[in-house]
């Protein structure tokens, strides 16, 4: 299903968010200071500062690194409007989730952090082709022009480097041929580079303009807030405008660094930011570095890589519990969020992750808004995902993952599941792309969602993967993959179906769901609720104030059947790993919600994700516009 237009496109609305979101934050930013924090140094940064002068309101510094080399345990570094081209590498964390390392853009001011520098020493060759003659010493130790793309489970077909050149901050496509920036110039204008032992040459078609009149920015840092060093815990990062980082491919079996990441520590937030234009990710929680990276393109290369990764601390005390909130991100090449390993026991919420990966230079295997493995006991709640190449992919050991009241539409694909074993519940989702999901997993329940496409399965039995013990990194044993062990229960389906379910080798639950449009069920739904020729008219609106979905229902969903309410007990446990699904804190689920947090009917409720018993045509604000606060 396509977004339908109006004169204010959701575009406009974004637009504004950049211009507006932030100072939101910003002002609403002192809330979220721990109590510890008011008793604790606050240092002050501005453009206008000198890092000669003492940090205070008065004489602020000048770079925020300097303020993070002085900042320890309880103190803030508030920063002040401006454009600071610098890395960020916090040197220390804070100590516990009160005694945090705070960074702040200051109350009401747009402050942004970007990994790129201006050019304005354009050259004109011919017609619409400019140049520009660089010393190597802009980049220092990296120069992203000779940087290339690369890893496991990348593409190696494919040469893109991690540098980028910007147009008024959009991108211009790399070439690898001069020949080809040469000839006349369309609206995908073209770049390539050439690195010597003084100098960087970039050529560059501008169609029309002149380069030195316009924003034009490169790549120079590889990062923008990214610690050296791993083990740097209890770090908040808040308010920020975060772009152009020649952030690396980031596979599960190397380090992983993005234009902001967490390097292998616990207990992050990072909150109320706007993160774009990192060549490959805009967020990582993941892995730590080791001389393994990129060399474990196999099922044995990543199991080493999990072995290594429980010398280095795997433990429930020491990696992840992150959260990752109310940010936008967009605008990256190969994920928006990824994380191997680190995002254990993280929560991400409130995000709005589009555009990521669908810009066809890169390409390979960990492409998705947020690519996970090992997700044990993640919640991904109320985000928004659009344009992206694939929206979300859980991959090898997601367990006590809850994927809950997501929006989802214009996705290359929504949600993939590749070789988990559950538990896995994924409720009250509102699910528009219009491709098929896809899954090679068991242990996974979907509860009150609206689906306009259905499931694809296939069967890897003979592929062993890890499973581990409830709440925990401890490992339990290795299981393979066979075909079913899934559940489903008081799912609106808009259209597709589930029948490439009467073939599952393991068993199927499925009950109180509502086909309409055509959508088939399968043959372990023994008494579906057909309305195959009921068209429940979905649009999604934009509208000034966010997104709004044109549902029709029908009153008889919630009459002509009886459903049970969803709890741990009616999903009883994954069939392979033998657990339960509940809570992280093991206590029990009761699906007892919608997706606004209405109170759903216990006694029967209503099919969908949204408690709607009076039936007829709806219109449902599904996003509201972040500025609207």
């Amino acid at each position: 299903m396509r977004l339908m237009k109006n004169p204010s496109p959701y575009g406009n609305i974004v637009k504004l968010l950049k211009q507006r979101f932030v100072m939101w934050c910003g002002m609403t930013a002192i809330c979220f200071m721990p109590m510890a924090a008011l008793h604790a140094a606050e240092y002050h940064v501005a453009v206008t500062g000198k890092d000669s002068q003492r940090g205070t309101r008065t004489e602020p510094f000048r770079t925020i690194q300097h303020a993070a080399e002085l900042a320890q345990p309880g103190d803030t570094v508030t920063v002040h409007a401006g454009v600071y081209r610098e890395r960020v590498s916090p040197p220390r964390g804070g100590t516990s989730d009160t005694k945090r390392i705070v960074y702040q853009a200051a109350p009401g001011e747009k402050v942004e952090i970007e990994g790129s520098e201006v050019v304005k020493s354009w050259v004109k060759v011919q017609d619409d082709v400019w140049k520009a003659n660089l010393q190597n010493r802009l980049f220092g130790k990296f120069n992203p022009y000779r940087d290339l793309v690369h890893g496991d489970w990348y593409n190696k077909s494919l040469t893109n480097h991690t540098g980028a050149v910007y147009l008024n901050g959009k991108w211009l496509r790399e070439t690898q041929r001069l020949e080809d920036v040469m000839k006349p110039a369309d609206d995908n204008m073209l770049w390539c580079a050439k690195v010597d032992v003084a100098n960087t040459t970039i050529w560059a078609q501008f169609k029309g303009i002149n380069p030195n009149k316009e924003d034009v920015e490169i790549n120079v840092r590889q990062t923008v807030f990214y610690p050296d060093k791993p083990g740097m815990n209890y770090i908040t990062v808040r308010g920020f405008v975060m772009c152009h980082a020649a952030t690396p491919w980031a596979p599960p079996t190397a380090e992983q660094i993005g234009l902001i990441g967490t390097h292998w520590s616990m207990g992050w937030i990072i909150e109320n930011n706007v993160i774009s234009h990192s060549t490959c990710v805009g967020v990582t929680l993941g892995k730590y570095g080791d001389e393994w990276d990129n060399k474990g393109e196999s099922n044995e290369g990543y199991f080493r890589t999990i072995d290594l990764a429980r010398k280095n601390g795997w433990t429930k005390g020491n990696i992840g519990h992150h959260l990752v909130r109310n940010n936008i991100i967009s605008d990256c090449g190969q994920s928006g969020i990824v994380g191997s390993l680190g995002a254990v026991f993280s929560e991400v919420s409130g995000n709005i992750v589009h555009d990521i990966g669908n810009r066809g230079v890169l390409d390979g295997a960990e492409m998705a808004g947020i690519k996970f493995h090992a997700a044990i006991d993640v919640t991904i709640s109320g985000n928004h995902f659009y344009n992206n190449c694939r929206a979300i992919w859980m991959d090898w050991m997601a367990q006590g993952l809850r994927i809950s009241r997501n929006l989802f539409h214009d996705n290359g694909q929504d949600l993939f599941f590749e070789v988990n074993h559950g538990p896995i519940l994924v409720d009250n989702n509102i699910l528009l792309s219009s491709a098929r999901l896809l899954s090679n997993s068991q242990g996974v329940a979907f509860v009150h969602n609206l689906m306009v496409e259905g499931m694809g399965v296939s069967d890897q039995s003979g592929n062993q993967t890890p499973l581990h013990k409830p709440h925990s990194t401890e490992f339990a044993k290795m299981e393979g993959h066979p075909p079913g062990d899934h559940r489903y229960f008081n799912n609106l389906i808009a259209h597709g179906g589930f029948s490439e379910y009467d073939t599952a080798k393991l068993p199927v639950w499925m009950s109180g769901n509502v086909y309409c449009k055509g959508a088939k069920p399968s043959k372990n739904e023994t008494d579906p609720f057909l309305k195959l020729e009921f068209d429940p008219a979905l649009i999604l609106v934009e509208k000034q104030d966010g997104l709004y979905l044109e549902i029709t229902v029908d009153k008889a969903w919630g009459t002509e059947r009886t459903r049970k309410l969803v709890t741990t007990a009616l999903l009883g446990k994954a069939v392979i790993p033998d657990q339960a699904f509940e809570n992280p804190d093991g206590t029990p689920l009761r699906i007892d919600t919608d997706y606004f947090g209405n109170k759903r009917d216990e006694v029967n409720p209503f099919p969908g994700p949204f408690e709607l018993p009076a039936g007829g045509k709806q219109v449902l604000n599904v996003w509201k516009a972040k500025e609207t606060k």
